[in-house]
């Protein structure tokens, strides 16, 4: 049995099209289903809809055999024990620092002054500020992450940012980009070992989607 980890949304919805390349079908829609493990249209073949931030986790321990997720929450993970062979160019987006408009971030930076940040990518957040000298204070939080600056919460946010319609509808702007953002496959590795004749194949052909 291969298990895939997969999460609902976007990377979903764009992993779909790379499955199919492989003549895997999910038996159900995620989004309609209430079943967290999808059988497909190979017997030996199944999906597991988890949380986006759990699929390295699901991976690294061998709950699951492959994943697909976002270069944001494999950095957060750290990616010990994963096999990480393939950036599939799915589900892209920035990792950037958003402030309220009017903030004169530059100048605060300059100052030295000691910043308050609201995320959940807390390892990204303080990596990338410490690389600049700048001081902050993270303040972790799960969502509604463009609330913290209008209540006073926070001076800044890091977040993904996609269209940026988000911010801009709530006052706010990117001021500063942390990384670009796409979502990769992962294996775990001893699957790789144990499970190669099966795992190559749907590598190979997700490699070979990337380059049409």
């Amino acid at each position: 049995m291969i298990t895939i980890a997969l999460s609902k949304g976007r990377i979903f919805e764009e992993t779909t099209p790379l499955l199919a390349a492989a003549g895997i079908v999910p038996q159900d829609d995620p989004e309609t289903s209430r079943k967290l493990i999808l059988d497909t249209n190979h017997a030996d073949v199944r999906l597991i809809i988890v949380r986006a931030s759990d699929v390295p986790t699901y991976v690294q321990y061998g709950a699951a055999d492959l994943g697909i997720a976002g270069k944001d929450v494999l950095h957060e993970h750290g990616g010990d024990g994963l096999y990480q062979p393939l950036d599939l160019q799915i589900a892209k987006c920035r990792m950037m620092v958003a402030v309220p408009q009017g903030f004169d971030y530059e100048g605060a930076v300059k100052q030295g002054a000691r910043l308050r940040v609201a995320t959940k990518y807390l390892q990204t957040a303080r990596e990338h500020f410490a690389q600049k000298g700048v001081h902050v204070d993270l303040i972790k939080l799960y969502g509604s992450m463009e609330l913290a600056p209008l209540v006073g919460l926070a001076d800044a946010i890091v977040d993904l940012v996609s269209s940026g319609g988000t911010l801009k509808a709530n006052n706010l702007v990117a001021v500063e980009e942390i990384m670009q953002i796409s979502s990769r496959l992962v294996i775990n590795q001893a699957a790789l070992k144990l499970k190669h004749a099966r795992i190559q194949p749907l590598l190979d052909t997700f490699a070979s989607c990337l380059k049409v």
